[in-house]
């Protein structure tokens, strides 16, 4: 069964091109060497990004290949204005980033509601024959043609907005966290990779507030070289205020597990580093007293750490206490000021893009200059 969860889909978007100006001398009874009066022609319609909080994936653009805006009418006599293109919106869901796909350079970044981007500029109108006039020449027989459309293929790429992400190896309990403290039902199964695509659960907290938890596919060592699900997913937790490390209480060197999945992060974006960080250590119902005292010794001890078990419920209010400081601490608080909300975006690899998009050809049709409306052809009445 196909998901209808898409966060990741190719367009290819066209602007409009501007309208030539008009190259006409006016003619009337009693007048035959009448001065020019070529109008303007009319700018090309713009390509913007909004967002749109009514939308939570990319699933209403996954069929909508192209996008093209509308050229500009050219100019008429009488200095007739040629039309304006029409303007094409494309509505996102807020967290949406655009992507040259033939450079792989990041454009633009859609974070608000009702927040609106150009992606593409239309060309300008050509300017008639009537600003052209000058003492030594009455007559201009020129205009300026109009300015070619932009087009681009674009990337779109949906980063989930959460306030803690979830991090760890497949098969570490996210999933299950996720279901016990949320009302989310993700799929969960005793094999690797059960989690297939990211999850949202909004975690109640005391005095009615909450907070949002991402739950991403798991990631294993060398993801950044492709091996599994590579970091395809981990974009999903690159705004989140908090990371929660979640290894389990029956691995081998816990430690030492922590330090690969933060290494695999610096790979992936090194300002992930700096945001706040807690560990989880999973299934501690199989562990005594004893064995946590003993494996609390090995531990990182420059993060908070907590051991739960989300079969049993152990530690899961702790769990969110913990949670609930770390956001709301003071450091967090100005690390998101000084960032002003916003992340450093890297380019894409033009290699990635393409593997990721190997069958998509655009299948359209070249416009010429015949297509667009000329007000010349247009026969104005006499009153």
């Amino acid at each position: 069964m196909e998901s209808n969860f898409v966060d990741y889909v190719k367009i290819y978007c066209r602007s409009g091109k501007g309208g030539r100006g008009s190259m006409h001398l006016h003619r009337a009874k009693y007048q035959p060497n009448g001065g020019p009066d070529g109008g303007d022609g009319g700018r090309g319609g713009n390509i913007y990004l909004r967002g749109n909080h009514n939308y939570w994936t990319l699933l209403h653009l996954r069929y909508e290949r192209h996008v093209f805006a509308g050229h500009g009418g050219n100019g008429g006599k009488s200095l007739l204005h040629g039309a304006d293109g029409q303007d094409c919106y494309i509505d996102v869901p807020c967290g949406t980033v655009a992507y040259d796909a033939e450079t792989g350079k990041y454009i633009c970044d859609v974070t608000e509601d009702g927040q609106v981007v150009m992606l593409l500029k239309g060309g300008r109108g050509g300017k008639g024959n009537w600003h052209f006039r000058t003492a030594t020449n009455q007559t201009p027989r020129y205009a300026q043609p109009g300015e070619p459309m932009q087009e681009m293929m674009v990337i779109l790429e949906l980063k989930l907005l959460a306030d803690v992400g979830l991090v760890g190896f497949p098969n570490a309990g996210k999933s299950t966290l996720l279901s016990a403290v949320s009302s989310a039902k993700p799929k969960i199964a005793n094999y690797p990779f059960t989690t297939m695509e990211p999850s949202l659960g909004i975690v109640p907290y005391r005095d009615n507030q909450s907070f949002v938890m991402a739950d991403i596919p798991g990631i294993i060592e060398g993801a950044a070289e492709g091996k599994g699900l590579g970091l395809r997913f981990l974009r999903h937790i690159e705004r989140n205020s908090l990371l929660l490390f979640m290894v389990p209480g029956d691995s081998d060197d816990i430690k030492k597990e922590y330090e690969v999945l933060l290494g695999e992060l610096e790979k992936f974006n090194p300002q992930m580093l700096n945001k706040h960080r807690v560990l989880a250590i999973t299934k501690s119902d199989l562990l005594d007293d004893e064995l946590i005292d003993l494996l609390s010794v090995d531990l990182p001890t420059d993060l908070p750490v907590v051991f739960i078990s989300a079969v049993a419920g152990k530690g899961i209010q702790e769990l969110k206490d913990c949670l609930w400081k770390e956001l709301n601490s003071e450091s967090n608080k100005l690390q998101a000021v000084s960032e002003g909300g916003s992340i450093i975006h890297r380019d894409r690899e033009v290699r990635i893009l393409d593997q990721d998009f190997e069958e998509w050809e655009p299948d359209f049709e070249e416009e010429t200059d015949e297509d667009i409306l000329d007000l010349e052809d247009i026969e104005i009445l006499d009153d």
